[in-house]
């Protein structure tokens, strides 16, 4: 199980590395509108689990958001930090 601040690192590693095969890296090379159009399609899905599938696709699909999230702040130059001093 990773947690948030461990898959960041993960992530940002691979895009700086520009590791082969990784779809991480694919997602940032296609660009922000990409992942952009990602986010939302994920946020979508947050939704119909909770109202529709229960607890624990929600919890998938919530992790998939994360994720998602995570490459378009890697895509915007953005840290956590950055983020962080907004919660």
């Amino acid at each position: 199980m990773k947690r948030f601040e461990e898959l960041f690192a993960e992530l940002t590693d691979k895009v700086n590395r520009e590791a082969p095969d990784s779809g991480t890296v694919q997602a940032v090379q296609e660009g922000r509108h990409a992942i952009g159009k990602k986010v939302i399609e994920e946020a979508g899905e947050v939704w119909m689990a909770a109202e529709h599938e229960g607890p624990g696709r929600t919890a998938e699909e919530i992790s998939q958001l994360l994720y998602h999230l995570q490459v378009l702040m890697i895509a915007c130059d953005l840290d956590l930090e950055d983020v962080y001093e907004h919660l």
